[in-house]
């Protein structure tokens, strides 16, 4: 069995493949199609072109998913983790090429990148301030060897009483890029190794919503000013980082909701996804393109408490973010079946309305489908694969081997 067939075709799935597929199987369960991972996969590398793509582990969260997608894709190099706990311990399962997308100053953690670093594995930290530099280069100075730090360049819009974009980086401009790579060439325990421009409010943010067709012009209006805007501010960084004498190894960009946009950018030399692989609910509905529905839990049936509603155990596996409709799990199959607003997804048990055409029996299972990708796995141990209807393997994910890195 290939690890991941990227050239697989595939479509939608119905309720009775997946209820056969997950007959038998322990639940609550989390689960991952491999069939589709495989056709989201071929979609990512068609729509990089010629740039190699960094994983984004924290959409993943599975060292046996992201085995299994790098063994698949030669276009997939590197991963872009979340946290220096997480890069270390990655580095020490045998990943290299690990650049850890977010700050820290944890000490521990940092000390742990630097026994990584010590036995030849590539791992780059983030930074964002001069700040952050002095614990980075003190680990690096315990363990005698040089830390590879990357500039993480703000990517945000400001328009007229509108940011457009995240509070994320201070680093503006070339100026202040320019500023910190001066402080970093400082330190001797430190390396300037890359930059990094995530433009989230291109990336994240859905543009062809059913029937939200004003909202989608106006986003879309937003989002092409944006683009030219926050492309020429990574060029120019890059150019003047360049001009300055300081050589960048990388230059990564994007997301999965911004391919087509970040690949416009000459400067950038390398992309990166992780979302556009198992695809939540919050990256159904973009114009630029649709992948297919990767990932998903199965609740099992309990209660019939009334006609027309069925109580599930578990299920309250809210996404992060603005509190609202767009974070809860979603009913997926059968379809036509819909969350109770007066009660939601709760934590020990979900109620969910279904359409009179369905008959669910007790301990039948009903599917759904998280807001966001790899947060689905905090919630469970193992990940189910299903593969040409059935299951192939199982998988562990971070929560099962242990690991909570926030």
């Amino acid at each position: 069995m290939s690890p991941v067939n990227p050239q697989m075709a595939s479509h939608e799935r119905d309720y009775d493949y997946y209820r056969q597929a997950l007959a038998g199987v322990r639940l609550p369960a989390a689960f991952v199609d491999l069939d589709h991972l495989g056709a989201n996969l071929a979609l990512l590398g068609r729509r990089a072109g010629e740039l190699p793509i960094r994983l984004v582990t924290k959409s993943i969260r599975s060292i046996g998913i992201t085995r299994r997608l790098l063994a698949a894709a030669p276009g997939l190099r590197g991963l872009l983790c979340y946290s220096v706990e997480e890069a270390a311990w990655l580095a020490a399962e045998g990943f290299d090429d690990l650049v850890v997308a977010y700050p820290s100053t944890e000490r521990q953690g940092l000390r742990a990148v630097a026994e990584q670093l010590r036995v030849g594995r590539t791992i780059t930290v983030m930074v964002d301030s001069a700040s952050q530099l002095d614990a980075i280069a003190a680990a690096g100075k315990a363990r005698s060897v040089v830390m590879p730090v990357a500039i993480d360049l703000d990517m945000s819009s400001d328009f007229p009483g509108l940011r457009f974009g995240v509070y994320r980086s201070p680093v503006d401009g070339a100026a202040a890029a320019l500023a910190l790579a001066d402080e970093i060439a400082r330190r001797p325990a430190l390396r300037l190794d890359g930059l990094m421009g995530y433009e989230s409010q291109i990336a994240g943010l859905m543009d062809k919503v059913p029937g939200q067709r004003l909202k989608n012009a106006v986003i879309g209006v937003l989002k092409r000013r944006s683009i030219r805007e926050v492309n020429a501010r990574r060029r120019e960084t890059v150019a003047a980082l360049s001009a300055a004498g300081h050589h960048l190894r990388f230059v990564n960009g994007g997301g999965t909701g911004s391919f087509e946009s970040t690949r416009a950018d000459s400067s950038v030399t390398e992309l990166a996804a992780g979302s556009g692989l198992y695809v939540p609910t919050l990256f159904d509905h973009y114009a630029a393109f649709r992948a297919l529905p990767a990932a998903g839990f199965a609740l099992p049936v309990t209660r019939v408490p009334t006609p027309g509603v069925v109580t599930c155990a578990g299920g309250g596996y809210v996404a992060s973010g603005p509190a609202g409709k767009d974070r809860q799990p979603r009913p997926w199959l059968p379809q036509g079946c819909t969350l109770l607003g007066t009660e939601g997804a709760g934590e020990v048990q979900t109620p969910v309305r279904h359409p009179p055409s369905v008959a669910f029996g007790i301990g039948d299972p009903l599917l759904f489908r998280h807001a966001k990708a790899g947060e689905l796995c905090e919630r469970f141990n193992e990940l189910v694969l299903i593969e040409a209807g059935r299951v192939v393997d199982v998988v562990t994910t971070y929560r099962g081997d242990g690991k909570s890195f926030f």
